[in-house]
């Protein structure tokens, strides 16, 4: 995730390459990084990457977060904000372990390596609008941006940030009952993703209630509603519904303070 938010900075102007400093203790993830953003400046530790920075991104395994949050602690700048990619850490919690109350968190999902992410922002009560507004802008090179309250990171989670895994598997699917019903495997993948991605532009584009489109396309004793009652019978909606407020569930109990 860091890499697709630097090589998205960069693309837009915004950034220079040669102003990003970073760290990251693979290697092999080094090398990817450098690759992508070439110019960038790699350093030996956290804090030497942070040393003087505005604004710094975290962007490690959830597990991972206390230790790096606490190799930064007493090295930032006073003017430093800190954006964090972890998932279910909470903002008062990151700002204990870094002892900076200045702190965002971000809910980015995995579309944005392609510039068509979906990302979600909650600044800290310390954060100004001036900078929140600043993030955004710089987010906004990777995808889609909204602003909202922390309490709505787990829903977040659960629907934007965990929803390509669910649609990978509709993809899937379609693929599948496209070579069921006789069409080759690589022309059934390439049907089912130009449909998924050819339907969502037309509902973003329109911004017209997917229920209108789908009474449009689904006219009497024809296929389609043939294929949706199927559908209905099946369980899918019950299935969708379920599973983004089961993986929100799952963001929340992360979230919660362990014993």
């Amino acid at each position: 995730m860091a890499l697709a938010l630097a090589s998205g900075f960069c693309r837009s102007g915004q950034i220079e390459a040669s102003d990003i400093r970073f760290y990251d203790p693979s290697p092999e993830s080094s090398e990817r990084f450098l690759a992508a953003v070439p110019g960038a400046q790699q350093d030996r530790d956290a804090a030497a990457a942070s040393e003087a920075a505005d604004l710094i991104f975290l962007a490690v395994k959830p597990q991972h977060a206390e230790d790096a949050c606490r190799s930064l602690a007493g090295t930032l700048d006073a003017s430093a904000t800190v954006v964090s990619v972890i998932a279910g850490v909470l903002i008062d919690q990151l700002a204990e372990w870094l002892g900076s109350s200045r702190v965002i968190r971000v809910m980015p999902n995995t579309p944005c390596l392609v510039g068509r992410g979906v990302l979600a922002v909650a600044s800290g009560d310390a954060v100004s609008p001036a900078m929140t507004e600043q993030v955004c802008s710089l987010l906004s090179t990777v995808g889609h941006v909204h602003t909202l309250p922390e309490k709505l990171l787990d829903a977040v989670t659960g629907l934007s940030g965990s929803g390509p895994g669910y649609v990978a598997v509709i993809v899937e699917a379609l693929a599948d009952g496209g070579v069921l019903a006789g069409l080759p495997r690589g022309l059934a993948r390439q049907l089912a993703v130009q449909t998924l991605a050819g339907t969502a532009a037309l509902i973003e584009a329109t911004d017209e209630h997917p229920a209108s489109l789908k009474d449009r396309v689904a006219s009497p004793a024809g296929t389609t509603i043939a294929g949706l009652a199927t559908l209905e019978r099946m369980g899918l909606r019950a299935a969708l519904i379920e599973a983004v407020k089961a993986a929100a569930d799952r963001s929340a109990e992360l979230a919660s303070p362990k014993d």
